[in-house]
């Protein structure tokens, strides 16, 4: 069954007030909605359409590409996980591959210290200004993303900068991803159903498609709204708020035009460890996980490359947690 129903809507334009109670007034409010449904439409006057535009430019200018200058940046051949993905390089739950393409953009970590699987330099392709109009887009949705991080410090009655030395040099990513109209009329998804792993993630698409599990089963389509981004609690936000905000289950149902999708994922640094920060409900006990370690294993559990390294033994995953660890309760209601 899938119903259409619009989710919570903030405008956050308040977290760049000067006024500590204007910037507690948006986290109560993101705190309430995130309690409710795990994911949001939030709005604000930081956001600049200009670099939304050139973004969705050199999107198209690369996927415009043959298959032969798309694989040149190939995701396997990277030493961060950065690159391009073709169709069916991916496999969440139940071996179906995803239908769909995309270019991953990690953090371009070009410090020769500090290296990890997914923070390194990135693979770039060979076309004028793609590279500056994506990191122009990555800085600034960054930002946004750490001014979120301090409204959900105040939401759960941390300090407000409590995250701030954790996201010095974080293993976030920003996905490129294309889906092309599907020809015939099997009903194949253009993403499968998962949770994100990280602590929350940032959406900006051109066409409808996602759809949000609700814990009667049913799903909800994600309407678009305009200026608006789609924000949705991953795995390591669970975690970290002991089960306050769940990490909702969510698709990409079959697409009825070529949709172009950017989410972006933030985290902390790659060695954090990520614990409970509050109280919990007694409903769930949740061990800690090394951030990064948690995002790599979760990663090389979906894509083919390197599943082919497991399968080589030129790959060992330590304590690699399942896909669906997290997003099983369903979320708590807010008393109104």
């Amino acid at each position: 069954m899938t119903r259409s129903c619009p989710l919570p809507l903030i405008d956050i334009t308040g977290l760049s007030s000067g006024d500590r109670d204007v910037r507690l007034a948006v986290a109560r409010a993101l705190d309430e909605a995130c309690i409710e449904s795990g994911f949001v439409y939030i709005r604000g006057a930081q956001f600049d359409r200009r670099l939304f535009d050139r973004l969705l430019a050199a999107a198209r200018r690369y996927f415009a590409q043959d298959e032969a200058g798309k694989m040149a940046c190939y995701i396997g051949g990277s030493v961060n996980h950065s690159g391009y993905v073709p169709v069916g390089e991916e496999q969440f739950g139940g071996g179906t591959s995803d239908l769909k393409e995309a270019f991953d953009v990690n953090n371009d970590y070009h410090h020769a210290e500090g290296r990890r699987p997914l923070l390194g330099p990135n693979l770039w392709p060979d076309l004028p200004g793609f590279q500056s109009d994506v990191l122009a887009y990555y800085r600034h949705v960054a930002a946004i993303g750490r001014s979120l991080f301090d409204a959900f410090a105040l939401a759960l009655g941390l300090d407000e900068r409590h995250f701030a030395p954790h996201l010095r040099h974080p293993p976030n990513q920003l996905r490129l991803i294309h889906y092309p109209l599907a020809a015939g009329t099997e009903d194949r998804p253009g993403i499968g159903a998962h949770t994100d792993y990280e602590c929350f993630t940032l959406l900006f698409a051109t066409s409808p498609g996602l759809q949000v599990l609700r814990h009667d089963g049913s799903w909800i389509d994600v309407p678009l709204i305009p200026d608006t981004m789609v924000m949705n609690i991953g795995d390591m936000m669970e975690l970290l708020s002991n089960g306050r905000y769940v990490a909702t289950t969510h698709r990409v149902k079959k697409v009825a035009e070529e949709r172009y999708s950017f989410p972006f994922f933030f985290t902390c640094d790659y060695d954090h460890v990520i614990a409970p920060l509050v109280p919990g409900r007694g409903e769930r006990r949740y061990t800690p996980v090394r951030c990064g370690e948690h995002l790599f294993n979760q990663t090389a559990q979906t894509f083919a490359y390197l599943k082919r390294r497991r399968a080589a033994g030129d790959l060992v995953l330590a304590d690699a947690l399942p896909l669906d660890s997290f997003g099983a309760r369903p979320p708590v209601p807010v008393a109104r």
